[in-house]
């Protein structure tokens, strides 16, 4: 994700409430709705504990030889990932490593861990160039080398994941960046092809809606779109689908589906996106979180139209000599 204004990550909480931003100086989090901070955050701390000094609130520390490119968590697990491996350890008492897994070259430390209590889903890169891998930790020995199950999503190299909440669908693109496919993640059919567009994008996020019923997605192109994932008839199609049949090559770009409303940021600013709170059943919003420092909240209706209702500088709501 490309730096300006010393923001080197961005990143939406599980259930999209608040987001972190880190930066040079350190890490803040923010509340999304109201917009405002909420404090600062660095390893793991026990912020419960009242009166204590930043070191006697560190709660947990993890040493490895190589970089750690991202961590997950979920109530009793912490998952760690480095280039070539992960490492999931249980949480937060007496942290022991429960599973590691080997991976295919993981540069952007892509991975993604289901919330739910019901589902204990962990996806990242499969060994097999563009495909994915689904390790169920729960029905998973510690100590024991069980085999995740594949997904073959992609002819090129993954570049994008998400799970929804329940952890029943992924969603995933290539580098290619123009494709969007959700599997099932039980039977790993694939259910759906999203189209974000036509040229070649890098695409900064994928997140569902809280309900799943859309999905959003972001790309360097500086648009963020939104599909509907319920009513799969909402979103718009090519003007050849109604030509009837076709050759088999364009037949793949008929039948994708394109999304129902997009909006517009900086396109030289990378952002994230994820769902707001939706205030009624006909009116659903997505905030875009950008590293120039700006946030942006659109309204959108399932006939397609997009407004901006909120734009705001977060970044500037707390002072860097407060930090």
């Amino acid at each position: 994700m490309a730096q300006q204004r010393g923001v080197n990550s961005l990143r939406f909480n599980q259930d999209q409430s608040c987001f972190c931003c880190a930066m040079e100086s350190g890490v803040r989090i923010y509340n999304v709705e109201p917009l405002m901070e909420k404090g600062h955050l660095v390893l793991i701390w026990d912020d419960a504990r009242e009166g204590k000094g930043g070191k006697d609130k560190l709660v947990l520390e993890f040493t490895f030889t190589k970089p750690a490119l991202a961590v997950r968590m979920r109530h009793d697990k912490i998952i760690i990932v480095l280039r070539n491996r992960i490492y999931v350890y249980s949480f937060p008492e007496n942290p022991t490593k429960l599973f590691e897994f080997d991976t295919r070259d993981n540069p952007k430390g892509l991975c993604d861990l289901c919330p739910s209590l019901e589902k204990q889903l962990l996806v990242f890169p499969g060994h097999k160039c563009g495909s994915l891998q689904l390790v169920d930790l729960s029905s998973t020995q510690p100590g024991t080398s069980s085999a995740p199950f594949t997904i073959n999503a992609h002819q090129g190299e993954i570049a994008c994941i998400s799970l929804n909440q329940p952890g029943t669908v992924v969603a995933s693109a290539s580098r290619q960046g123009t494709l969007i496919r959700l599997f099932d993640t039980q039977s790993k059919e694939k259910l759906v092809e999203l189209r974000r567009g036509t040229d070649p994008a890098t695409l900064y996020c994928i997140n569902f809606s809280h309900d799943s019923s859309f999905l959003c997605a972001s790309s360097d192109k500086g648009t963020v779109h939104v599909f509907a994932l319920k009513d799969t008839r909402l979103n718009r199609r090519s003007a050849l689908a109604r030509v009837g049949k076709v050759g088999p090559v364009i037949g793949q770009y008929v039948d994708s589906q394109w999304s129902l409303a997009s909006f517009t940021v900086p396109a030289e600013s990378a952002c994230v996106c994820a769902f707001g709170r939706s205030s009624a059943k006909t009116v659903n919003s997505v905030i875009a979180i950008c590293v120039d420092g700006t946030f942006h909240k659109y309204v959108f209706t399932p006939d397609g139209n997009c407004n901006r209702e909120a734009f705001d500088v977060y970044l500037d709501i707390c002072d860097d000599d407060d930090f």
